[in-house]
């Protein structure tokens, strides 16, 4: 590997505003404001609106649509598919 051509990578705290969780982990983004951690260290934190502590696929409340149900829906709307007026 060449050296000097990776960016730099340090702990960041990310913390999600909707579920007001934060985790520390690496990344090479850096931040301007700083928030001391549980291990009494200091470090840079970007706030996120989402995350995987927020996110509806993660937290199991995503909402499953029922295809059936709108495609009989829309047979009653509009008639059947081989109903063709024209």
């Amino acid at each position: 590997m060449k050296s000097s051509i990776h960016p730099v990578s340090r702990p960041v705290v990310f913390r999600d505003i909707a579920a007001g969780t934060a985790f520390l982990t690496r990344s090479t983004a850096d931040a301007e404001r700083r928030v001391e951690w549980e291990d009494g260290n200091t470090y840079p934190v970007i706030d996120v609106e989402t995350s995987s502590a927020s996110h509806p696929f993660y937290t199991g409340t995503r909402q499953v649509l029922d295809a059936a149900g709108r495609i009989e829906q829309f047979r009653r709307r509009f008639g059947a598919a081989g109903d063709v007026k024209g």
